[in-house]
């Protein structure tokens, strides 16, 4: 397990030029919600739509905000996935033929778009079923986890073994069944580390500026490591690379 912390700051630290780079399709995917005009708010480090907001004022115009902003900000957030991801994939299969990586990214980005385009859609389909049903604070969070444990690794197949929507999500399922602890371990750290940047910067510079702050940080430094980490943990399949 250090060993994979380890193995990711190292490809992380390694690559922060790049990285950084491939970061900033993060910060616009987040920021497209805060700029269109829909009920959002910030925590965290990311944008949340107030789905209560919703329900009692749409309206034609402002449906088709929400899923024009919701479509760009996933396919930005896919581009975003897929070239970091690449580095990791470059990093552990020494792949760096710059036309082939530009090629792979067009075609990696569509695949991965497909797959968060569903996740967003069913998660969707779930809250508005939970608001009518009057279990929206807890069903819509409790099936978006699952969900997310089932597709966890499959943005990552798509990149890493080139596979097909359907093929990455069933070896999504295979791994998280057969390997849980990654996964569990990705959440833990994540959640650890959101948690300690939100509460040093909410104490350092107030609640209004911490929560922007927060959103930069998290877009640039925070869920590019934690894309890397994902990547390095679905190499760890491999014998030759555990050791």
């Amino acid at each position: 397990m250090p060993s994979l912390i380890e193995d990711s700051w190292e490809t992380y630290a390694k690559n922060i030029r790049l990285v950084l780079l491939f970061s900033i399709p993060f910060i616009v995917a987040f920021v497209i919600p805060l700029l269109a005009p829909l009920p959002t708010y910030i925590s965290s480090g990311g944008i949340f739509l107030r789905s209560a907001s919703i329900f009692l004022n749409l309206n034609p115009v402002g449906l088709a905000v929400i899923i024009m902003s919701a479509f760009i900000s996933l396919l930005f957030l896919s581009f975003a996935f897929v070239a970091i991801s690449l580095i990791v994939k470059a990093e552990r299969t020494f792949t760096r033929q710059p036309a082939s990586v530009l090629r792979e990214i067009e075609k990696y980005t569509g695949r991965v778009f497909v797959v968060l385009l569903a996740y967003a859609f069913i998660l969707t389909l779930v809250n508005i079923l939970g608001y009518f049903l009057g279990l929206q604070e807890f069903l819509t969070p409790i099936v978006g986890f699952f969900l997310f444990m089932a597709i966890f690794y499959a943005p990552t197949a798509i990149v890493i073994d080139n596979k097909g929507v359907g093929s990455a999500l069933n070896r999504s399922l295979d791994l998280v069944a057969s390997k849980p602890q990654y996964f569990l371990m990705w959440v833990a750290i994540l959640v650890l580390v959101v948690g300690v940047v939100d509460f040093v910067l909410i104490h350092a510079t107030g609640t209004l500026i911490s929560s922007y702050l927060m959103l930069i940080i998290n877009s640039v430094f925070i869920l590019p490591y934690f894309v890397i980490f994902q990547a390095e943990a679905y190499m760890k399949r491999f014998a030759m690379l555990r050791h």
